[in-house]
């Protein structure tokens, strides 16, 4: 038996994109809530619905724990629970349902709960936790088992006399190295190794060493950390790669921060003891292609096995660039690409299409620029407005109903874009079609990998069917 029951809504099988790659990391954020409670004394449970088939299977853990509270705590470092997804939230409605037949204390912290309260309060959900989670949740749950007063408590919204109640704003937490490391242990490991090595080979594991991101880009997002930038330090950092390697072997780490070493030195700092500790392992991070023109920092990345970097390209096109204040210039694309390349790392886009006053020029850059450089790999996206950017306050009086979407490949337009969905998705299909036949070419010109050699017998055809449904707008 549990005081506390934790789970999450993000279902791998109900997003098939994510389901039929088979590369599942655990849910980090939640294993962050569940170290905080259990290092306070409370008897935790985990309930992990990343293979489940339904919210059903909910019910297994409620009548094993039988649970006072049960807590529904998103990963809000996975990108894809950013998303809000229409799945995941029906499944999180369903999970409320069903806990609140057990007569549990429902809390939720989300990215989608904070954008929608008062949906999920209205499905049953006792409190929301907006922003940063774990005090709140520590001090909520403390508050509520000695009956005394939850008023004050930051970061709160409830339902109280018929009346929405939403408390002061919780700060930040800046000195990230007092947390506990993350309630590994709960987690299935034997399940996720599985999956990896039928997949791809190898096994990787997802750890943070920032929260947040200071950065304006008019179109994301940041629901839980905000518009600020706190950093663990590398020794606290490597001491958890020290761990894991030590419990779980694993061969790959994913750093799923928004932006990876943003601190000056934190970088070289880093390498210095990864090099001093003597672990090796690949891994890939997000960053931007400024940032890693500074300093020696690609460098220092490549030395200590740094594999990919995925970077938001999003667009050939200044003039799109300018309009989502990303604050990069497409010279600068170039030149980090250039230098990864150079030092052995691969790296690969973020690419963005639709954003309002796109037009067919500006989507022939993208397309020029992708193939010009060819990265490692791409990730194409439309704009997509979410609650609290700039973006979205811009687009609103014309969502007409749909404001998410249902997986994270349904590529709807829920906005007046140039084009319509049907384009976009098209548009998608080129882009992938023809830089994979590319990528196939550039391994037979070097006779490198027969795999992509054969595709070509696929990849062709597929190219020139999907450029011929968007030729008219695309040249």
């Amino acid at each position: 038996m549990a005081d506390i029951l934790l789970t999450h809504s993000y279902f791998l099988r109900f997003d098939h994109k994510q389901w039929k790659a088979q590369q599942p990391f655990p849910p980090l954020a939640t294993l962050y809530a569940a170290s905080v409670l259990r290092n306070n004394g409370y008897a935790v449970a985990l309930h992990d619905m990343m293979f489940a088939r339904s919210a059903n299977e909910i019910k297994t853990s409620l009548k094993k724990n039988l649970p006072q509270f049960f807590i529904i705590y998103d990963d809000g470092f996975n990108y894809l629970t950013k998303m809000c997804l229409t799945n995941m939230r029906e499944a999180a409605f369903e999970m409320i349902h069903i806990a609140k037949e057990n007569g549990c204390t429902i809390i939720i912290s989300s990215s989608d709960a904070t954008d929608h309260s008062a949906e999920y309060l209205e499905k049953g959900a006792d409190f929301i936790i907006a922003g940063e989670g774990e005090q709140t949740l520590l001090e909520l749950i403390q508050a509520l088992e000695v009956q005394s007063s939850f008023e004050s408590i930051a970061g709160l919204r409830y339902i109280q006399n018929d009346q929405f109640i939403q408390t002061h704003k919780r700060e930040n937490l800046k000195e990230l190295d007092t947390l506990p490391f993350p309630a590994w242990d709960l987690v299935d490991m034997n399940e996720y190794r599985k999956r990896w090595l039928n997949s791809s080979g190898y096994f990787s594991l997802n750890i943070t060493t920032t929260r947040g991101c200071p950065y304006k880009c008019n179109w994301c997002a940041k629901p839980i950390y905000g518009n600020r930038y706190n950093s663990r330090s590398p020794e606290n950092v490597v001491a958890e790669l020290k761990l894991l390697k030590e419990k779980y072997q694993f061969d790959h780490i994913w750093f799923c921060d928004d932006i990876f070493g943003l601190k000056p030195t934190w970088v070289s700092h880093f390498a210095n003891i990864i090099e001093r500790e003597k672990i090796t392992f690949k891994y890939k991070i997000q960053s931007r292609v400024d940032l890693l023109l500074e300093e020696n920092t690609i460098e220092s990345l490549a030395r200590v096995g740094c594999d990919e970097i995925w970077v938001g390209a999003e667009s050939g096109s200044q003039k799109i660039l300018d309009a989502m204040d990303k604050g990069t210039t497409v010279e600068e694309i170039r030149q980090a690409t250039k230098i990864m390349k150079s030092k052995g790392i691969k790296p690969c886009f973020f690419l963005q299409f639709g954003y309002p006053s796109e037009t067919k020029e500006d989507i022939s850059q993208t397309l020029n620029l992708v193939f010009e450089l060819m990265p490692h790999d791409i990730g194409i996206s439309v704009s997509y407005p979410l609650p609290g950017t700039k973006f979205y306050d811009t687009v609103k009086s014309q969502l007409k109903g749909k404001t998410n979407w249902t997986d994270s490949d349904e590529l709807a337009m829920m906005y007046e874009g140039t084009y319509a969905s049907s384009f976009y998705k098209k548009l998608q299909r080129y882009t992938h079609y023809e830089f994979r036949k590319r990528k196939a070419i550039e391994s037979l010109k070097k006779l490198t990998d027969i795999k992509k050699i054969l595709s070509l017998t696929y990849r062709i055809p597929q190219s020139f069917i999907s450029k011929v449904a968007i030729r008219k707008y695309v040249a």
